[in-house]
């Protein structure tokens, strides 16, 4: 697997391999062709919401630095789940294969370096590309 960060909302990476593969809504996650030297090649991809926690230990050490300052030993010393935030990361994870291999992204590939090039391109047309429709001027 290919997979890399989203820095975008979901929803937004389909938008664009829907319009770069001029796709209409049809079998957008699976069975996406595209072209390297003349050879056939087959992509699919998963939009991954991966939730990390932070622990915000402010609150915590403000409080008990208060009641030492008070003399107070109040047992609010503890983490609360207030403490804690929640965030979501989006990632893409893509997955490569040929009529000739099952898996082009294995180590052992054979196509495997060129189809990485593509796919690294095609991340960073994506990030910095915020009007799809000028994707298509470009295949």
């Amino acid at each position: 697997m290919f997979i890399f960060e989203a820095p975008k909302d979901a929803g937004h990476f389909y938008n664009y391999v829907n319009t770069k593969f001029m796709l209409n809504d049809e079998n957008v996650y699976d069975d996406i062709p595209f072209l390297i030297e003349g050879e056939n090649y087959i992509f699919a991809f998963y939009e991954i919401d991966i939730l990390s926690k932070v622990l915000n230990l402010a609150p915590a050490i403000f409080r008990a630095t208060l009641n030492a300052a008070l003399d107070n030993e109040g047992d609010d010393n503890n983490v609360d789940s207030e403490d804690m935030s929640r965030t979501d990361n989006w990632y893409i994870a893509i997955e490569v294969y040929s009529d000739k291999e099952k898996d082009c992204l294995h180590q052992d590939s054979f196509s495997r370096e060129p189809v990485l090039n593509y796919l690294r391109t095609l991340k960073k047309e994506y990030l910095t590309t915020h009007n799809y429709n000028e994707t298509v001027f470009k295949n």
